[in-house]
């Protein structure tokens, strides 16, 4: 069995946590891999929000219908996708893309036309599910990366997106919230799933081979 599968077996979704911290070290590890997780046409369509200080935690706790794990995390991650998407906001990446590989913004004319195109061509609220699926993405690495740090992460959707989104002033930054994730440790003592098998639907059932 491959470290990976080894790793994947021992995260779960932590139901309580103890409130010790994380290293610094093992939260940019999880937020350098939030920024290199792919995205379609590598726009990466959100922010994400990293919360550490106890105040703000204890109101989030009573907008995520009291769920213990904000109390006693160690850092909340809130993932925002952009509410719109705009044609400076193309514009921005495409001249991060030539920054970045020192070429001419004038070469990358046929790419930007042709997301710009086919973003713009759609309504808001398609580009915001767009927007919120890439922000899915960057939760996946994030998860897979806790783990490999002996990190729990618990996601999370049981929340008021609504009032998370007024107390974090996400409007005012052009974003809605989608997901929460928790990362500390858990809790042996208090959480009653820790050790307990996981539940998957056995392989022959979840593939499909054509």
């Amino acid at each position: 069995m491959s470290n990976l599968i080894e790793t994947l077996n021992w995260r779960y979704a932590a139901k309580r946590m103890t409130g010790a911290a994380v290293p610094k070290e093992k939260l940019d590890t999880i937020l350098e891999a939030i920024h290199l997780a792919p995205s379609s046409v590598g726009l990466q369509p959100y922010n994400v929000l990293v919360i550490s200080d106890q105040v703000t935690k204890e109101k989030i706790h009573k907008i995520a219908n009291n769920q213990p794990q904000i109390l006693e995390a160690s850092q909340i991650l809130v993932f925002a996708a952009w509410e719109k998407i705009t044609a400076e906001s193309i514009a921005n990446y495409i001249n991060l893309i030539a920054t970045t590989r020192d070429i001419s913004v004038e070469s990358l004319s046929g790419f930007h036309n042709s997301i710009q195109g086919g973003i713009l061509s759609r309504t808001e609220d398609v580009n915001f599910q767009w927007a919120a699926r890439q922000a899915y993405i960057a939760l996946g690495h994030a998860l897979v990366a806790a783990a490999t740090e002996q990190v729990d992460a618990t996601p999370m959707e049981g929340f008021k997106n609504a009032e998370l989104d007024e107390l974090l002033g996400l409007k005012e930054k052009g974003l809605k919230s989608v997901v929460i994730m928790t990362l500390g440790y858990r809790d042996n003592e208090k959480d009653p799933l820790v050790g307990a098998k996981k539940v998957r639907r056995p392989q022959e059932e979840l593939f499909i081979s054509i």
